[in-house]
């Protein structure tokens, strides 16, 4: 039997996801905890970036190429805020010169230096986190989305001041109870972490089975649930291109039927979900709260659903910036 501790009336979650590598959203994300005086931290999915961009190293200085913007006969320092803006933007500075660089793109090598780029920038990540959060009461729970590589799950895992909780069932407080998953359901791209829905189903199930209070349950499932205002994405045909309905673009419905129908038939308290950057919303599917806060980490700027969690409900305000 459990024993319940003296605790405050209401904690506070903030949920952010689809940073897509943009170290300027994941900066925010850790000073949320501060601004919005926010218990736990929930980071849920699709946390890597998809470019490199080089910086080579030239007798006159560093030169780069990046966002239109061509920059020549850089010192150290303004090479290290040029990198620096690249991060910022969700994209890896691969630093060297002429010949490394040709060596570190070419078809044989390119897959490598990605996901090298990819691992360090996790890593740089956890540094950072360590940094922040030492010393404070917060609690921060990470889980990769279907875009994200498995090599970045041990340095995940290694941090000190972030929990890793994919496929995991975690206790939040004495009330709250958490799953988590980033995998998806099946899209046109083929990512690493994705599942037909039957699969996807056995794998929320396989969690679920360690909870032991539904009512009081929150879901981190990335995909959010199928058909509804969470799900809405531009149609793309079999070459990936936007589809037009009269003078606009054709929306589809994109998320999970597995999650979809878990939610409907457990009802837990809050279904935190991500995936569909254009859908920004909540909806309730019977007593269940499902969010998806968006993303807008192109303009480095941070989408986040602030959720105030008290004994019986869950209340939330989105937030930009």
């Amino acid at each position: 039997m459990r024993i319940r501790r003296p605790r405050q009336s209401w904690k506070r979650i903030c949920f952010v996801t689809d940073v897509h590598g943009s170290e300027r959203c994941f900066r925010k994300f850790l000073n949320t905890a501060k601004f919005y005086s926010a218990d736990y931290l929930i980071l849920g999915g699709d946390i890597t970036g998809k470019t490199l961009v080089p910086i080579e190293r030239r007798p006159a200085g560093w030169s780069a190429s990046f966002r239109e913007h061509s920059y020549a006969d850089m010192d150290d320092e303004q090479m290290e805020a040029v990198a620096q803006m690249i991060r910022d933007a969700g994209n890896y500075p691969i630093i060297g010169d002429h010949d490394e660089l040709v060596e570190l793109f070419s078809p044989e090598r390119r897959d490598e230096t990605f996901r090298a780029a990819v691992v360090e920038g996790i890593r740089r990540w956890m540094d950072i986190a360590d940094e922040r959060l030492a010393g404070t009461r917060v609690q921060c729970y990470v889980t990769p989305g279907n875009d994200d590589f498995w090599e970045i799950d041990e340095p995940l895992q290694a941090a000190e001041r972030v929990s890793f909780v994919e496929g995991k069932r975690v206790r939040l407080d004495d009330e709250h109870e958490m799953i988590t998953t980033g995998y998806s359901n099946i899209t046109p791209w083929r990512s690493p972490r994705e599942l037909p829905e039957p699969e996807l189903a056995e794998r929320i199930r396989g969690m679920f089975e360690q909870v032991e209070d539904p009512q009081h349950l929150i879901a981190v499932l990335h995909p959010p649930p199928y058909g509804t205002e969470l799900d809405q994405a531009p149609a793309i045909d079999e070459e990936f291109r936007v589809q037009t309905e009269g003078l606009g673009t054709k929306m589809a419905s994109v998320g999970s039927t597995a999650v979809r129908d878990f939610i409907l038939e457990v009802q837990p308290l809050l279904g935190l979900h991500g995936h569909v950057h254009e859908s920004r919303g909540a909806q309730r599917l019977g007593r269940t709260l499902c969010i998806n806060p968006g993303s807008e980490y192109t303009a480095g700027s941070l989408s986040c659903a602030l959720v105030t969690l008290t004994d019986t409900s869950a209340e939330f305000q989105f937030t930009t910036g």
